[in-house]
């Protein structure tokens, strides 16, 4: 079928009622591209419909180098999701009729550059996964405003996002090396033996707190010198800039001095990011967690025997339920559940720990004996994590110096700037010995591991009913669990969230093993 056998498939259905756009179901052939009208809305307010553009690479003129390795592909299909929203935005008409109509919708990220599913490549064949809001007139089909949005509105958009023609060379040259650079420096920090790098230049602040956006006229970051390492990257050449080793390092400072902004800069250093961005090259491993107080989280048989044990009562802690975990015995959790999941390097930060989790002092010490404290804290372990289990912390504490004696690394950060101060922290520890007793009753011990049940997932309520809300959000439910992914920081992106939650719901079927 081509587009004549499109438009005359929409007239015929013209007015009728909304759920008949069923009938315009399957693939139509365009001049260059295709387009799947894979699954159609049964209401004009439900969720948009799903279509796809298929179009042989070979016909839109990208040289093939552009794809020739993951590190490439990745940003080219990136790039290409963006230039399609951008598109949309102006190419699209907006509404049309009530519900979602006139609607045009596709995941293209923000300052992240994700493997995502919404552009793909198979077999030499680019395909654009996207949603689009057929319309209505009430309820009834609104045929030509179909065929406006999928033969002309969608017929631009298409023009003008995959058509090497059409594209900037040089910014979807540019986000590829930077994506390329990217990948070059973390490999290079497993063969270095470092588990973070921060680029000279690289613009940390973000210009609002509920905003990813670089801050305009920042203080550009500065390796002290005695951190500084280069590393040579295939576009960039040599880079240089402040590496972070493995082992235990802190970042110490006065309040408002950027200690949070370092670690959160690290915090998304997982991924990669767009030209901009400012966080271009700062780069962590990829298995680097952060980590903090949920205060109120289920947890579900995990061994946090390492950081609490003796419970009042008996409770056990080698596997530890509760519905409502307290700030300790949720950091707890959160801290094994990751090493579960081979977790190498675990950021923390004082402000979103709980404080009686990460220290004791000497005089709390002599006040409540150990035998009546459950808790070990952090303190006492953060260094058994490293020689036991090489497990490396990045710590942000501006409140106790007891954590000097457990450090590789000391830096400073002094209105936005580095400063290393390791030398200073160990006269320190010289002059001013600890009073506080270490309270490890040995060493760490062996990371349990768990399997979950696939009987313990049930998205069951009220009769059998499933409940499955499809509107997203980091709050939904899962049956009659809540789940809550508002303090799991490394999630970029909304369709991550839609992604674990589809997880969830596959592992649940009863199809599956």
């Amino acid at each position: 079928m081509d587009e004549k056998d499109l438009i005359i498939a929409l007239d015929k259905i013209n007015g009728r009622e909304y759920k008949e756009y069923n009938n315009i179901l399957g693939t139509y052939n365009f001049t260059n591209y295709s387009v799947v009208l894979d699954r159609i809305q049964w209401d004009p307010w439900a969720p948009p419909s799903q279509l796809i553009i298929r179009a042989p690479l070979s016909k839109l003129g990208f040289p093939p180098f552009l794809i020739k390795t993951p590190s490439r592909e990745i940003p080219f299909r990136d790039f290409i999701g963006r230039r399609f929203r951008e598109a949309a935005g102006k190419f699209s008409k907006g509404m049309r009729g009530p519900g979602r109509g006139g609607n045009i919708e596709i995941d293209a990220g923000s300052q992240s550059i994700l493997n995502r599913s919404s552009v793909v490549i198979k077999d030499d064949i680019l395909e654009i996964r996207f949603k689009m809001g057929l319309p209505a007139n009430g309820k009834q089909i609104d045929a030509r405003g179909a065929k406006e949005m999928l033969c002309t509105d969608l017929k631009a958009i298409v023009q003008a996002s995959i058509l090497s023609d059409s594209i900037d060379k040089i910014k979807l040259k540019n986000h590829i090396t930077a994506y390329e650079d990217a990948e070059a420096i973390r490999e290079s920090l497993y063969k270095l033996n470092l588990i973070g790098f921060i680029a000279n230049g690289s613009v940390l602040p973000r210009c609002a707190g509920d905003s990813d956006l670089p801050l305009q006229n920042a203080v550009p970051f500065k390796s002290p010198q005695e951190l500084e390492v280069t590393i040579t990257t295939p576009n960039s050449g040599e880079v240089t800039g402040m590496g972070i080793k493995h082992g235990v390092t802190l970042i110490v400072g006065g309040g408002f001095h950027g200690k949070s902004t370092l670690l959160d800069a690290l915090t998304s250093g997982v991924y990669n990011h767009i030209p901009g961005d400012g966080r271009e090259k700062v780069i962590v491993i990829e298995e680097t967690v952060k980590i903090k107080s949920e205060d109120g989280r289920r947890v579900e048989k995990v061994n946090i025997s390492p950081f609490i044990k003796n419970l009042p009562f008996g409770k056990d802690t080698n596997s530890f339920s509760t519905e409502n975990a307290s700030g300790s015995t949720s950091q707890a959790a959160n801290i094994i559940e990751a090493l579960e999941l081979g977790a190498r390097v675990l950021l923390i930060d004082e402000d979103t720990s709980a404080t009686n989790f990460m220290i004791r002092d000497e005089r709390m010490q002599e006040l409540v004996a150990k035998e009546n404290e459950p808790i070990t804290p952090f303190v006492d372990r953060v260094r058994q994590l490293y020689t036991e289990h090489n497990v490396s912390t990045i710590l942000v504490m501006g409140g106790s110096g007891d954590y000097f004696d457990s450090a590789d690394q000391v830096i400073m950060m002094q209105n936005y700037s580095a400063i290393d101060k390791n030398k200073e922290a160990q006269e320190i520890i010289k002059k001013h010995h600890t009073r506080r007793k270490s309270e490890s009753d040995g060493n760490f011990g062996a990371i349990s591991r768990r399997c979950p049940l696939k009987n313990s997932l049930i998205p069951k309520k009220d009769k059998g009913k499933q409940q499955w809300p499809p509107s997203g959000g980091k709050t939904d439910f899962f049956g009659e669990i809540i789940i809550d992914m508002s303090y799991l920081e490394q999630i970029a992106d909304p369709a991550q969230e839609r992604a674990i939650k589809a997880i969830l719901k596959y592992l649940s079927n009863d199809n599956t093993q």
